[in-house]
């Protein structure tokens, strides 16, 4: 009887190790878990600031046991749990280094497209020939404005000069025919005087663009962004000096201009649309992939800035780009 009670003693007391031993390993996976959650959690909300969420993955409802049927211990039930909560964690572990792998994708992406826009811009303001070409698209050179060579017997801002001896008379009367009819045209122009130098020097600028006098529009226009870089007419006058190249047919100094207007003054006014026609210099340039990128940038930037009208063009530029 005493060898009896002695092996049930020692019975229980094997079960109970047993147990004890099951329930240390299975909190140490728990807090394993807990590490794991928390390192997935700054993964996702770097910033931390208690923005957590739900999980979109529960657990599994248990089944219920039916009256009669035999129930799983508790630590069964527990050591399941956290199985399915490990392959989760492990699952989500997952997704969250497969996003960080796309976004790591794409901004390799746009720092290739930039670095590549920015080499075009340094090649043509230095005075060298742009990558895929030394000449825009229609006729024109890659020079800039200040290459403009006015008539002769006019200054750049359509006056005309005075006489100097005989060399003025004779400069004077090399094209009399053209330099007047130009010298009229551009003092036509009526200049505004509202007390605003930076908004007068703007829409001087713009009245030119109108009477489609294009070299004296955009030297005037260069001239408002270098003399007040800080007027919201800044981000005008540049986006409109890159309008005026796209009219004179030089589509290449046309998309140096839109791009120095979104990438010097991301906040201004007319950025948006410096991006727009951006699009349509690069589609005239053949280069509808680079389009595409711009379309892509200008929806995710300022998709809650643009207009019905903006938007509708932007659909129309990429089917025109065949943009996926």
């Amino acid at each position: 009887m005493r060898f009896l009670i002695g092996a049930a003693l020692i019975a229980t007391g094997l079960a109970a190790a047993g147990a004890a031993q099951a329930q240390t390993t299975i909190d140490r996976r728990v807090d394993r878990l807990e590490q794991e959650m928390r390192a997935v959690q700054r993964k996702v909300f770097p910033d931390g600031a208690g923005k957590y969420f739900q999980p979109q993955i529960t657990p599994q409802q248990q089944p219920q046991t039916q009256p009669g049927s035999p129930a799983a211990g508790p630590l069964v039930n527990l050591e399941s749990r956290v199985t399915a909560l490990e392959s989760q964690i492990s699952t989500l572990t997952g997704q969250v280094e497969q996003s960080q792998y796309k976004v790591r994708q794409l901004e390799d992406a746009f720092n290739a497209y930039k670095k590549a826009t920015d080499a075009k811009l340094a090649a043509l303001q230095g005075g060298g020939p742009a990558a895929g070409g030394g000449t825009a698209a229609g006729g024109g050179t890659a020079a800039g404005d200040d290459d403009y060579t006015p008539p002769p017997g006019v200054h750049g801002n359509g006056v005309l000069k005075a006489p100097d001896g005989e060399q003025g008379d004779k400069a004077a009367t090399a094209h009399p025919t053209a330099s007047n009819a130009r010298a009229q045209r551009v003092a036509a122009v009526e200049r505004p005087d509202t007390g605003d130098p930076a908004e007068d020097a703007y829409i001087y600028g713009y009245r030119l663009w109108d009477a489609k006098l294009y070299p004296e529009a955009e030297k005037q226009l260069k001239s408002v962004v270098a003399k007040y870089p800080d007027s919201r007419r800044a981000s005008f006058a540049q986006n409109l000096l890159g309008r005026a190249y796209l009219d004179e047919g030089k589509p290449s100094l046309a998309s140096i201009a839109f791009y120095d207007n979104y990438k010097k003054m991301p906040n201004g006014e007319r950025a948006p649309d410096s991006l727009f026609y951006l699009a349509k210099a690069l589609i005239q340039l053949k280069k509808p992939s680079d389009a595409c990128q711009v379309y892509d940038e200008l929806t995710d930037v300022y998709g809650n800035k643009i207009s019905a009208s903006m938007k509708a063009g932007i659909a129309e530029g990429r089917d025109t780009a065949n943009c996926k």
